[in-house]
């Protein structure tokens, strides 16, 4: 990833947090036939390595988990996103020179990639990603809710991934690179925009 120093996240807990915020990432890896990629859920094990393990897992039939990888895999997390419009730069009305440009968070994962299809770690993976995104729900649902022969048929068709972190890689791209000004007109441009996600972004910019 391209990485101007102003722009560089090297706070651990701030790209943990990136990557647990992160609903869905893509999958990336070398392989004999190219590069393949899969947009997966995935999730952090804090608690393994130095840097942490990444968990998720493939539909079995999917070429990208039967392909072995050459060298390592990346998995890339995005975190907030908007558009800037060079309207919102105060050095508009002074220069008018100014450009477009997006502001984004972003988290480059990379490490050895490892495909199982143990059932026991199949399910331990499942329940996990399960826990993960029906927790905040009133009536959250469990891997358990389901049959057990059930469950049992649908790892069948699931291959595992796991992938300890060897390099990670943040970027906070905040209009850091901007005046006070031009800043503080940006973060006021997505405070009123009529995007959810365009105001996530707001509190972000450094004022």
């Amino acid at each position: 990833m391209y990485m101007p120093a102003i722009f560089k996240d090297d706070d651990l807990e701030s790209v943990r947090a990136t990557i647990r915020a992160a609903r869905l990432a893509h999958f990336v890896t070398v392989t004999a036939d190219g590069l393949m990629a899969t947009p997966l859920p995935l999730f952090l094990d804090e608690s393994e390595g130095e840097q942490g393990v990444i968990y998720g897992h493939f539909a079995r039939p999917n070429p990208q988990c039967q392909a072995a990888p050459l060298g390592d895999g990346l998995a890339i997390f995005m975190g907030p996103d908007a558009y800037v419009t060079p309207s919102w730069y105060a050095t508009k009305q002074e220069t008018g020179k100014v450009v477009p440009t997006w502001n984004y968070v972003a988290v480059h994962a990379h490490g050895p990639v490892e495909f199982f299809d143990d059932p026991d770690r199949l399910l331990a993976v499942v329940k996990r990603l399960t826990e993960l995104h029906e927790s905040g729900r009133a009536s959250p649902w469990a891997v358990t809710d389901a049959p057990p022969d059930f469950v049992q048929a649908q790892l069948r068709g699931i291959i595992g991934l796991r992938m300890p972190i060897t390099r990670l890689e943040g970027k906070r791209k905040m209009s850091q690179n901007r005046n006070a000004a031009d800043r503080a007109g940006v973060a006021a441009g997505l405070k009123a925009s009529e995007r959810a996600s365009d105001r996530a972004v707001a509190p972000l910019i450094p004022l």
